[in-house]
């Protein structure tokens, strides 16, 4: 009886989680623009993990609250999600997604080796705080390999071109004190308070769906909250391709996989330790995330495009993950 309401609930408070991360990163964005501390300082961080921002504060929020298990389908969920259910969108919206850059070369490697690293660490079923520590390292060597280098060289420039004689502190205190940057301050710590509380109902409800349905909690985050919390992603690539910009479409894919399979879950690991509860759900959300890497990268790899029926097949193939989920014995 109480079903439908916690679904309609868990659809709302997820809306609530992608609105409170848009306000977040305006106001970061325009308070690192008035101290002019740039692109690559607090708004470069931020804006790394725009979309990710939903899986972060849900994962933050079941790890508090004992049931890490329900991020880790969440996080794998939504890397499902991301290889599928969004690039695909994106394709079948856009027509074609061309491929651009050292992306085949060099991204993708990278990331297949972020997604996998979670999956490898849980051969003993369970992440441990020191598997968070590693997945935690394995972000850092990422940021330093594909973006170190042009970070440093853009600061350096900004530096030069934008400093002049004033020094940063007292341009950081001056700035600060705008009454403009205080209202933006202000946003920002209410932003982070709603996501807090919208991710906090989100497990809750999750927990209640489960119960009611006599599902793992880890199968609800698989399929149903990370769906919600993989919107951001979808919202993102499908602006991108209507505005001709393929490159942030799948930067955004990318970035999302590596900041869910190592910063986010590594988070959770340090904060409860997750194990596996449902092993069944887990190990088939495991296969599923290999075969859609490898569909994504064959498609790609052969004509450095996607196509719009490769993208009607990737969203297929996402159903019948979904499908696969609820019906396996």
């Amino acid at each position: 009886m109480m079903l439908p309401i916690y679904l309609v609930l868990i659809v709302v408070f997820s809306f609530l989680l992608i609105k409170a991360s848009d306000i977040l990163l305006v106001n970061l964005k325009s308070v690192s623009e008035r101290t002019r501390l740039g692109k690559f300082a607090i708004t470069s961080f931020f804006l790394a993990l725009a979309t990710s921002l939903p899986e972060l504060f849900v994962g933050v929020a079941s790890a508090l609250s004992g049931k890490p298990s329900l991020s880790l389908g969440n996080i794998i969920g939504a890397n499902v999600a991301n290889l599928s259910l969004v690039i695909g969108g994106a394709a079948l919206v856009g027509g074609l997604v061309n491929v651009q850059g050292t992306f085949l070369r060099r991204d993708v490697f990278y990331t297949f080796l972020a997604g996998a690293a979670p999956m490898l660490l849980l051969v003993d079923k369970s992440l441990s705080r020191i598997d968070g520590l590693i997945l935690l390292a394995l972000y850092g060597f990422y940021q330093v390999m594909v973006f170190g280098e042009k970070k440093r060289q853009a600061v350096s420039q900004q530096a030069s071109e934008q400093l002049g004689e004033e020094d940063f502190p007292h341009r950081l205190l001056r700035q600060m004190s705008h009454r403009g940057t205080k209202k933006e301050i202000g946003w920002t710590f209410l932003s982070v308070a709603l996501l807090l509380f919208a991710a906090d109902m989100i497990v809750r409800l999750a927990s209640k769906i489960a119960l009611a349905l006599n599902l793992p909690l880890m199968m609800i985050g698989l399929v149903i909250v990370a769906i919600g919390t993989t919107l951001p992603e979808l919202a993102f690539s499908l602006k991108a391709v209507k505005d001709h910009q393929p490159s942030m479409v799948f930067g955004n894919l990318l970035g999302s996989i590596v900041t869910n399979s190592t910063l986010i879950i590594g988070v959770v690991a340090l904060i409860a330790p997750v194990r596996i509860e449902a092993l069944a759900e887990y190990l088939l959300a495991t296969l599923a995330f290999v075969i859609a890497f490898g569909l994504f990268y064959y498609f790609i790899r052969t004509k450095h495009q996607l196509e719009r029926w490769e993208g009607a097949f990737l969203l297929g193939f996402y159903l019948s993950f979904v499908f696969s989920e609820f019906i396996h014995p």
